[in-house]
């Protein structure tokens, strides 16, 4: 027998089975399923770059040291159940599931891999976690304050136009629980403003022209778009059909603001995708979920086109201009 070989023989036979194991895992490269919401890379772009960029701070490299494994639901409630079965089915390390239904359709498809969500407004009410500082089980993530900005997107909306007296509020059925929270804080806010509130609902984008027609028909002069995946993904042509229509429209990021909303309110969306860096690099080193508290956001965004205004004929009120953290000229 030659030397070499009779080396790997004795390495083979004096090495503990649990030192081979432990080798194979430190070797291997973690794969993090991603459960989107929209239909492909391209229409969550902006987000993926800056989940890549908070596993970039963690010294992660897509390709190199992790594996992105993305599913594209389009918004369909069905594939999101079958996509989380499909990455659970990948043996992934961690599955991140962006909004609501996503991690709704995550918890029901594995009660042991780790799951991260990202971009929920209410994971206690929820039910996805026990509560913010204990999460238990095998969820945590960040956390938005969709729900309770909601009522605020109105208020800015009548500040900033007060001739305002009937407001849309764009929802999506498909999140039913979610669609009904939305309502109710609107309607809250609505009420204390003397604004009466109609809910049009938007199942995917194929719906958003008809219900800016039936808004023109309900004599609507103003609108409310709620926190939803469906309303980010078309945030383009939520933009564009407020133009077309000459309808003031509140928004919840920064991106449909540049797009051409009249005014945006909510936390920062590209600080909550980096942020998902931290809970993944906790996770892979060993940390449990239940033992990573859910993240809120800290700071808000008030946004104001002045562009936008100025192509639907409106006088911003320079209180409002000198209060808001930045305005589009």
């Amino acid at each position: 027998m030659k030397r070499r070989d009779f080396l790997l023989l004795i390495t083979a036979v004096t090495i503990p089975p649990q030192m081979v194991r432990a080798q194979s895992s430190v070797n291997r490269v973690p794969r993090i399923g991603m459960l989107w919401h929209a239909a492909n890379e391209e229409e969550e772009a902006v987000y993926l770059g800056a989940a890549r960029r908070g596993l970039n701070d963690f010294g992660y490299v897509e390709g190199k040291n992790i594996i992105l494994e993305n599913r594209y639901p389009a918004e369909n409630p069905d594939r999101f159940q079958s996509l989380a079965a499909e990455l659970v089915a990948l043996k992934v390390d961690i599955l991140v599931a962006i909004t609501r239904p996503a991690a709704l359709a995550a918890q029901r498809a594995t009660t042991t891999i780790p799951i991260i969500f990202v971009a929920i407004p209410d994971p206690v009410g929820s039910k996805l976690v026990a509560s913010l500082a204990r999460p238990g089980g095998n969820l945590t993530g960040l956390s938005n304050f969709a729900l309770d900005l909601t009522a605020k997107r109105v208020e800015h909306l009548k500040e900033i136009v007060p001739s305002v007296s009937k407001v849309a509020l764009l929802v999506n059925p498909n999140d039913k629980d979610g669609a009904r929270r939305y309502i109710e804080e609107a309607q809250a806010a609505a009420d204390r403003l003397q604004v009466a509130l109609s809910a049009f609902e938007v199942r995917g984008p194929g719906d958003l022209e008809s219900a800016f027609s039936k808004m023109q028909e309900s004599k609507i002069n103003g609108v409310v778009v709620t926190q939803d995946g469906l309303f980010f993904a078309a945030r383009q042509e939520v933009a564009s059909l407020a133009l077309a229509h000459r309808l003031p429209l509140a928004v919840y990021s920064r991106e449909t603001v540049e797009a051409g909303a009249l005014a945006s309110y909510g936390p920062s969306n590209l600080s909550i995708f980096r942020r998902s860096g931290y809970y993944i690099d906790k996770i892979l080193k060993g940390a449990k979920p239940a033992d990573l508290p859910v993240e809120q956001p800290t700071k808000f965004e008030f946004i104001v086109n002045l562009k936008t205004a100025k192509a639907l004929d409106l006088d911003v009120p320079l209180h409002v201009q000198q209060r808001a953290d930045e305005v589009i000229q």
